[in-house]
């Protein structure tokens, strides 16, 4: 029987694995002090201010942390003047700081599973956390010039990042959040995308695989098919949250074999108060008999990490790919699914 890591590899690959890739089941999560510095103390039901001066509000019941980017505390005021506003947090720790982030993973078998940081916000993320979506949008437009130099900013931020935690916990995958669009199209026009966005990845993905990252892993949960030509060039290998408003049968047929999709089963119709096994277990069985076709497919939710909003519904989904597995390949592999461990912040 195949390790996990050998059957994603096998999976996305296009060789031959020996059962379905269960969710997040080949890959061990961590942070590293520099994100967890520009995150700030995260508290479900809190608000605080994070390491770039960013209100965030996290509420009860939903996915994650927002900013709040109303006039009296949007960062960025004008984007003309966008140094006077932007300071990048502390990226340089020492062994000792870095000492608790590293433990854990100390337990961890690199040969079964990869190990991947999270990281996240990504780039554009963080340009409208900084200055709110609206003027984030109309500044691409009117201040392109201003917007590159902050993006330039950003993604030099994010290698100071990747530099702490390459030469510190020598990861084989990296997780990266960044949210690309809506449900329905992406946030950028692809040229657009190409023009700004592109560049920053290329460098950070690049300089992630130049040291020692096979496996670059970017969360997006929204539409976004129409942008995979670039997640191609920028180096990802795994589009995590890929919806099922996407043509995900049309990116499978077409990009099989350059870039994988792990998605499908979208959290907004089953991850909900009053959810029911039945639903749960109809949606899961949907995505795998619509999207699974051996290959470059990995059924899973499309939040961005292990985990639900409501208690049961990811180890539910978890049960319910093994079981499919089991019916496809015949190997028993609903007996080693254990329960979801969602990020600790």
């Amino acid at each position: 029987m195949l390790t996990k890591k050998q059957n994603l590899r096998e999976t996305i690959h296009c060789g031959n694995p020996d059962r379905l890739v269960n969710q997040f089941e080949y890959v061990s999560l961590f942070f590293d002090p520099a994100t967890m510095a520009a995150m700030g103390t995260p508290v479900r039901g809190g608000t605080w201010t994070n390491g770039w001066g960013v209100r965030i509000e996290f509420p009860e019941h939903v996915p994650g942390m927002f900013p709040n980017t109303s006039p009296e505390y949007v960062v960025i005021k004008d984007i003309t003047k966008w140094r006077d506003y932007v300071h990048a947090p502390k990226t340089d720790f020492t062994d000792e700081e870095w000492a608790p982030f590293l433990a854990p993973l100390a337990d961890v078998d690199r040969n079964e599973v990869f190990v991947a940081p999270f990281v996240a916000p990504g780039i554009f993320e963080k340009l409208h956390y900084l200055m709110g979506m609206e003027d984030c949008m109309m500044n691409f437009y009117d201040e392109p010039e201003a917007m590159h130099e902050l993006i330039d900013y950003l993604t030099d931020y994010e290698i100071r990042v990747a530099e702490g935690i390459c030469s510190h916990a020598h990861p084989d995958a990296l997780f990266h959040h960044d949210d690309w669009g809506s449900q329905r199209s992406s946030f950028l026009s692809v040229p657009m995308f190409d023009e700004f966005i592109l560049p920053a990845y290329e460098k950070i993905y690049g300089y992630y695989k130049a040291h020692g990252v096979e496996l670059i892993i970017h969360h997006s949960d929204s539409f976004a098919d129409n942008l995979v030509p670039s997640m191609i060039k920028c180096g990802i290998d795994i589009w995590q949250g890929a919806m099922s408003t996407n043509d995900l049968v049309g990116v499978l047929e077409k990009y099989t074999g350059q870039i994988a999709l792990h998605g499908g089963i979208d959290n907004g119709k089953i991850d909900r108060e009053g959810w029911t096994e039945e639903e749960v277990i109809s949606e899961t069985k949907r995505a795998i008999s619509k999207y699974y076709k051996k290959y470059s497919y990995i059924p899973g939710t499309v939040m961005g990490e292990p985990g639900s909003i409501f208690p049961g519904v990811y180890d539910l989904v978890s049960k319910t790919i093994a079981e499919v597995s089991d019916e496809i390949f015949g190997n028993a592999s609903a007996e080693s699914i254990s329960e979801a461990k969602p990020m600790t912040y």
